[in-house]
């Protein structure tokens, strides 16, 4: 290997964050936050975050008298041209510190007198008032963004739980068992009844007609004799329900001579009264 060839050392010395006078700064301030995509300034006393400059003002480390504000609003413009499709919301936060740094410079340089004769108070304190109100609410926005954020830290976890189907054993049962049910259906199988429902044979309509064909016009004819005894309970009851619908049709009259006495029955519609009618004289007596 020639021994004339240069050697070729890396240099590990980090490039500074910025420069302060001339002097660079290699390190941050543990107390300083500095957003990504921060606006950088050029000026003659100092090069870096505008952040960074804001934050030795307040430290006092650098005169604001010695700060081109002009030059500032420039670099300002320029950043606002890039930032504009990006973080638009950075920008305008470097509107307010701008917006500030031109304020308390434009009182520094014309300095008022009240009426008592006191000077006014230092305008660089309410810029550390605002810095500092900046810093606080800069510091909230980071803790609230690291809390666990729904979909993005936490994900919901949907598991259905599966249908388990589980096989019962079959009780045992013993022969003596399955006689007494047996028995039990058996007993109340006798409980049962059928009801049979026969077509009625006789017909009120028609034992009506029959009782009024029977009766001869004008003269009695005994209770007793409309009954068929060969047509049984089902016969009598018809034909009694026939002579009523026949007596509450007015069609018949019904006369008894008194208590006990036999009932005869007569149509209506002749001359003859069942008061003047002789009545059949009773063969028993």
């Amino acid at each position: 290997m020639p021994s004339n060839l240069p050697i070729v050392t890396e240099n590990t010395t980090p490039p500074p964050v910025a420069v302060v006078q001339g002097e660079p700064v290699l390190q941050l301030p543990d107390d300083l936050y500095i957003p990504p995509d921060a606006l950088e300034v050029f000026l003659e006393a100092f090069e870096g975050p505008l952040d960074l400059l804001l934050y030795l003002i307040k430290r006092q480390n650098i005169d604001i008298l010695n700060i081109p504000i002009a030059n500032i609003t420039e670099q300002y413009m320029q950043y606002i041209g890039l930032m504009e499709s990006l973080r638009f919301e950075l920008a305008a936060e470097y509107l307010v510190m701008a917006a500030m740094l031109a304020e308390i410079k434009s009182r520094m340089l014309l300095p008022r007198v009240d009426e008592d004769g006191e000077d006014e108070d230092d305008p660089r304190a309410e810029l550390i008032r605002r810095l500092q109100e900046y810093e606080r609410i800069k510091e909230a926005a980071e803790n609230i963004d690291e809390l666990p954020r729904q979909e993005r830290d936490n994900h919901q976890l949907k598991v259905t739980a599966p249908k388990i189907e589980r096989d019962l054993p079959l009780p045992e049962i013993t022969l003596k068992e399955l006689m007494l049910a047996l028995k039990d259906v058996a007993q109340r199988a006798k409980l049962a009844e059928h009801h049979n429902i026969n077509k009625e044979v006789l017909s009120v309509r028609a034992r009506m007609s029959h009782v009024l064909a029977t009766l001869q016009v004008g003269e009695y004819c005994e209770f007793t004799t409309l009954f068929n005894v060969e047509e049984g309970r089902m016969g009598v009851v018809v034909t009694f329900l026939a002579i009523l619908e026949l007596c509450k049709e007015s069609l018949i009259d019904i006369v008894q001579s008194e208590a006990f006495a036999p009932i005869y029955l007569k149509t209506r519609g002749d001359s003859i009264r069942p008061s003047d009618a002789p009545l059949p004289t009773d063969q028993s007596e």
